[in-house]
């Protein structure tokens, strides 16, 4: 654990740390213009795979928790997030049915093979309420045949179509999902005015020209 540990420090901080402010301008955007669509201000939050809390610390929401194995996460979280310092895999401190939400964003691929994701969605099932959401944003390999394997820490191959297999078979009922929305990464990418975020997000046409990321949405059935 502390050999993983110490091993996300360094590519955090190489991969992140020059372009932090930006990437908090950005997810501010989102998490204002964006995924309000499925997470009400009322809601129980958990950012799993949170990073540098891009999203849980711009999100509105009654209750944030935030899920890492990077020991420097807790630096970067605002006031008020829970942090939890864990194996995703592993059953999480969390009583069952009491969490709206449970987001993502670039997570998955960095799991170690299939079985540790199936063990994740099994968790995030447990934990979500009846209607609960699982929000999912990764790099689609549909569209990343080479760049996809750029990141050193990329294992787990995904579309949205196997992703959305996988929650299938872990009993979600699949939502939306956009097979392209986001451009690929913003790591060595140029840091655009945010007028044109706000325009890529108002036209969806863009995403397909653009997008190399999908958005899977799914939920928990209520019986």
């Amino acid at each position: 654990m502390a050999e993983d540990a110490r091993y996300l420090q360094k590519i955090y901080d190489r991969r992140f740390g020059k372009t932090a402010a930006y990437r908090n301008r950005v997810w501010k955007v989102l998490t204002r213009s964006f995924f309000p669509r499925w997470i009400a201000p009322d809601s129980v939050v958990l950012d799993l795979g949170c990073g540098y809390g891009e999203f849980i610390n711009h999100i509105v929401a009654r209750e944030k928790l935030a899920m890492d194995l990077n020991p420097d996460a807790p630096k970067h979280l605002a006031p008020g997030v829970r942090f939890l310092e864990q194996d995703c895999s592993a059953r999480w401190p969390i009583t069952d049915g009491s969490i709206d939400v449970v987001f993502t964003s670039n997570f998955f691929e960095h799991l170690p093979d299939k079985g540790c994701l199936t063990r994740t969605l099994a968790q995030a099932f447990r934990c979500l309420k009846p209607g609960g959401r699982l929000v999912a944003i990764g790099p689609n390999i549909k569209y990343l045949p080479g760049l996809y394997w750029d990141f050193y820490d990329h294992h787990t191959i995904l579309t949205e179509a196997s992703l959305g297999e996988a929650l299938e078979i872990g009993g979600f009922a699949l939502e939306t999902v956009v097979p392209r929305f986001l451009p690929y990464t913003l790591v060595d990418a140029p840091e655009y005015p945010l007028f044109f975020v706000r325009l890529y997000l108002a036209m969806p046409w863009l995403w397909w020209i653009q997008g190399r990321q999908f958005l899977v949405v799914a939920r928990k059935p209520l019986d």
